[in-house]
């Protein structure tokens, strides 16, 4: 079995005291393990490329700025693709959430922001179908109130299987799940022994 990720990411030493805390949620630790190996280390990768999955999770890990999962998925990058990924970065970096809420009550709230797309170069060392996905991804992570059919057909359109959209928005989701979990077991660790 793989080595788990999220105590190697949060840094988190065998036998430590934050390793005994996350030994109490066993079933809980298991499982975050074997969501990223289903999606990082699949048997079969099916739709979804694994070069396809890392260059995402870079992506949207570096977008959610200092974080240890950024350099941890852009590292199984080839060099071109990870110089390609942190272009894309720099140029989709925002704070957000944006949207717009249906006509109502709502609407008060709506936030006009970013709406990111692959720059040229991007979309020639990436290809097309990638440069959907970071598109997608980018409108998950800042603009998720402005999903909609046609978000889902411009992936169709760039060569995305359904199964691949639902591959694509389950490593979207989790990696927004992973970098909290990592986030909040740093905290833990930089509080004092003995500090309330």
């Amino acid at each position: 079995m793989s080595a788990d990720v999220i105590d190697l990411l949060a840094g988190i030493a065998p036998g430590s005291a934050l390793d005994t805390v996350r030994a109490l949620r066993v079933q809980a630790r298991d499982n975050a393990q074997n969501s990223y190996l289903s999606l990082f280390a699949p048997e079969e990768p099916g739709d979804v490329s694994l070069r396809e999955r890392f260059a995402v999770a870079a992506f949207v890990a570096a977008l959610h700025g200092d974080t240890p999962a950024a350099p941890f998925y852009a590292g199984r990058l080839e060099a071109a693709d990870a110089a390609a990924i942190a272009a894309e970065v720099a140029a989709g970096a925002t704070s957000g959430p944006y949207g717009a809420y249906p006509a109502g009550p709502l609407s008060v709230e709506n936030t006009p922001g970013l709406v990111f797309r692959v720059s040229a170069a991007g979309r020639a060392a990436l290809g097309g179908k990638l440069a959907a996905a970071l598109e997608h991804a980018h409108m998950l992570v800042f603009h998720p109130r402005d999903s909609s059919d046609a978000a889902l057909q411009a992936l169709l359109d760039a060569g995305w299987t359904t199964t691949g959209i639902v591959t694509l928005s389950q490593l979207v989701a989790f990696l927004a799940f992973q970098i909290r979990v990592v986030a909040g077991l740093r905290v833990l660790a930089a509080v004092p022994a003995g500090a309330n």
